[in-house]
């Protein structure tokens, strides 16, 4: 039962950006990163976890760090669209850049 409330939230999250996105794009941007996400999860980890202190503490960290990758997705996506490339291109660009930023990330919180 968990596992399917935890899909219908992150479903309703998405299709809420999506229909925002419609009428106001760059709202719905700042719905798609809001840090709902990250509070859903620390909810279900704390749960989860009976509120480990050092868990939760570790999480956190790993979150306030893991924006800089994030933000390197977005940055290299919104130039890849300012030079007219197609969504494909664009994401495995922006993927690409994330996932070298992310493998640093992890380095480096280690």
């Amino acid at each position: 039962m968990q596992i399917l409330l935890k899909v219908v939230l992150s479903v309703a999250i998405i299709l809420g950006a999506t229909a925002i996105g419609k009428k106001m794009p760059s709202a719905a941007g700042l719905v798609g990163v809001m840090p709902l996400t990250g509070a859903l999860v620390l909810v279900w980890m704390y749960l989860e976890n009976q509120g480990d202190p050092e868990i939760m503490q570790t999480f956190a960290k790993g979150a306030l760090w893991g924006i800089l990758p994030s933000i390197l997705f977005f940055l290299v996506a919104f130039f890849c669209f300012k030079k007219n490339l197609s969504l494909p291109i664009v994401l495995v660009a922006s993927f690409g850049v994330w996932l070298g930023a992310a493998c640093v990330h992890q380095w480096v919180l280690r």
